[in-house]
C-alpha cells in the first residue's frame, strides 16, 4: 500500500465499491481514472474491490473490463497504468451485469468480495447512470438488501423541477437513510471552492468586507467553448439553466454567501448553506436572458423549433442582513468565447476620489477579488497604485496567488477524487441536502413556468447582446 499524500489524512476502512454505469462516459473519463489516482496516492483502503456494473446490453467480462479500465486511465488519468500499484488495482476489478429487475448476480458478487476482503467492509454504490435509470436502481438496491451497511452516490440532475425532485427524494428515503446518501456536485469538490471558506474565515483581511456595506456585486461566470457534444436528446430535457445553474452555480453561490459555521462538520456547514437557499428570492424571469447558439437546432435529437436554452444569464438576490441589495450575476453557456470558471467580488468605490487616474482610467472597473476555480485555481486582487513619476497618477495593479506555484502538484485531487474519498469516509459536508435541492427548485419555478423566448447568439461570442441589460449598471468582468 502506498503512503498517503497527506500523512494526517484518514484512509477509509476496507470497501467494496460498485460502479453502476461502468461503461459510460463519466466512468471512463472521471471515476475509473480517479479511483486509480486515489490508489496511487495511498488513499484507497488497504483492502478493496471495485465491481463495474451495467445492464445486460452493455455486458462485458472481467478481463474486458480490466482492459477498458486500463485504456481509460491511460487516456484520461493523471498517472499511467503501470507498476505494482496498477497490478494491485487491476486485480481488484471485476464486472457484473445488473439489470434493475435482477440484481441477484450483483448481490452474490458483493457478498463474495466482502468475504474475500474479510472483517468489517463498507459498501459504496456510485450511480453514474442516466437520470431516468436512478429510481429503478435505488429501488432495486433496497429490494435485494444491498442498501444495508452502504452508502450511495447519486449524480445530478436531482430532478428537473420541484415535483420530480420530491419524487426522487421520496424513493431514496424509502430505501436509504439520509445519512447514507451522497448527492454529488463536482464543483463542490474543487480545491478553489473549498478555499473560499479558508479565504473568508481564516483571514481577517477579507471577512469584514464580505457584506453589503462594501460589496457592489458578485459574479459567478462559467462559460464553455464546447457544444452539447451529441447530447441533443439529453439537453432538450434539461437546458443550461437546469444543467448548470440549479445544480452547480447556485451551490457555489451558497458557499460565497453563507455565514460562518460553528465548525466545518457536515451539519453546521450545510445548515449555513441551506440558510442562504432559504433567503434566495425566486428568480424573476424579467432578470433572465436565455440564449441558443446558432446551429443548435441542427444537432441530432434537437427539435427544429426548440426553445431549449444553451445559454443563460440572470440576476439572483439573497434577502438577508448580509446581502440585501447586492446582486448576484450568474452566467453560463455552450459555444462561448472562452472556457472559464470565475467568481468575481466587486467592491464599492471610495466615497471620495482623491487621486487622479492615469492611463488606466478607461480600463479601471473598481477593486475586485477574483477566484478562478478552474483547476488548479488562482486568486487575484485588483487594486490601484501610484504610477512612477513626479505626478500623483494611479494605475491598476494585481496581486495573484496560483495554486500550482505554491503547493506540490502531487497533493492535488481532482473534484471527483476528493468527493469519492469523502463519501467512503462518510463525510457529507461537500454534498447537497435533499431539502436544499427542493428549495432551489422552488427558487427556479418562476423561470421554469414562464421562460422568455431564447435569443440566438453566434458561436464563439459571449452570448446574446441582451446580457448587458441583465447586469446594468455594472459590467461583466469576462472578457477581461
Amino acid at each position: 500500500m502506498n503512503t498517503p499524500i497527506d500523512p494526517d489524512y484518514e484512509v477509509p476502512r476496507n470497501h467494496v465499491i460498485v460502479l453502476f454505469g461502468a461503461t459510460g462516459d463519466l466512468a471512463k473519463r472521471k471515476i475509473i481514472p480517479g479511483l486509480f489516482h486515489l490508489a496511487s496516492a495511498g488513499l484507497l483502503p488497504e483492502r478493496y474491490r471495485i465491481i463495474g456494473s451495467a445492464p445486460s446490453r452493455f455486458a462485458m467480462g472481467t478481463d474486458a473490463f480490466r482492459s477498458y479500465a486500463r485504456d481509460a486511465v491511460r487516456q484520461f488519468g493523471s498517472n499511467q497504468p503501470e507498476g505494482d500499484v496498477w497490478e494491485h488495482f487491476e486485480a481488484s476489478l471485476s464486472f457484473v451485469v445488473a439489470d434493475p429487475e435482477d440484481f441477484s448476480s450483483l448481490s452474490r458478487a458483493v457478498t463474495a468480495a466482502e468475504h474475500d476482503i474479510g472483517g468489517t467492509v463498507g459498501r459504496l454504490f456510485h450511480l453514474a447512470v442516466p437520470p431516468d435509470a436512478v429510481l429503478a436502481m435505488i429501488e432495486a438496491l433496497g429490494a435485494c438488501g444491498l442498501h444495508e451497511n452502504s452508502r450511495v452516490i447519486c449524480e445530478k440532475p436531482f430532478g428537473v423541477d420541484l415535483a420530480s425532485a420530491q419524487n426522487l427524494n421520496a424513493v431514496i428515503k424509502a430505501n436509504f437513510e439520509e445519512t447514507q446518501v451522497f448527492r454529488i456536485d463536482h464543483f463542490l469538490g474543487k480545491e478553489s471552492i473549498d478555499n473560499i471558506l479558508a479565504l473568508r474565515f481564516a483571514n481577517r483581511l477579507f471577512e469584514p468586507l464580505w457584506n453589503r456595506d462594501h460589496v457592489r456585486y458578485v459574479q459567478i461566470d462559467v462559460p464553455e467553448t464546447i457544444s452539447i457534444e451529441n447530447r441533443g436528446a439529453f439537453y432538450e430535457e434539461t437546458g443550461a439553466f437546469r444543467d448548470m445553474v440549479v445544480t452547480h452555480l447556485f451551490q457555489v453561490l451558497g458557499f460565497i454567501a453563507m455565514e460562518q459555521p460553528t465548525s466545518l462538520d457536515a451539519g453546521p456547514l450545510r445548515d449555513e448553506v441551506h440558510k442562504v437557499f432559504q433567503t434566495l428570492r425566486p428568480i424573476d424571469p424579467a432578470n433572465v436572458v436565455r440564449g441558443q447558439y446558432d446551429g443548435y437546432r441542427n444537432e441530432h435529437g434537437v427539435a427544429p423549433d426548440s426553445q431549449t436554452e444553451t445559454f443563460v444569464a440572470l440576476r439572483a438576490e439573497v434577502e438577508n442582513t448580509r446581502w440585501k441589495g447586492v446582486p448576484f450575476y450568474l452566467r453560463t453557456g455552450k459555444c462561448l468565447a472562452q472556457s472559464r470558471q470565475v467568481i468575481t467580488i466587486g467592491f464599492d468605490e471610495p466615497v471620495m476620489r482623491l487621486f487622479p487616474t492615469g492611463t488606466s482610467e478607461p480600463k479601471w472597473r473598481g477593486n475586485k477579488l477574483v477566484v478562478d476555480f478552474a483547476d488548479p485555481g488562482s486568486i487575484h486582487a485588483h487594486f490601484l497604485t501610484k504610477e512612477p513619476g513626479p505626478h500623483m497618477h494611479l494605475d491598476s495593479a494585481e496581486m495573484t496567488f496560483h495554486y500550482q506555484d505554491s503547493f506540490r502538484a502531487a497533493n492535488n485531487l481532482e473534484a471527483y477524487e476528493h468527493l469519492i474519498l469523502e463519501a467512503m469516509l462518510g463525510s457529507r459536508a461537500l454534498f447537497t441536502r435533499s431539502d436544499g435541492i427542493e428549495r432551489l427548485w422552488e427558487v427556479a419555478a418562476p423561470l421554469l413556468d414562464n421562460p422568455q423566448p431564447v435569443q440566438f447568439y453566434a458561436k464563439g461570442s459571449w452570448g446574446p447582446e441582451a446580457i448587458a441589460d441583465v447586469i446594468e449598471p455594472n459590467e461583466w468582468c469576462l472578457p477581461q
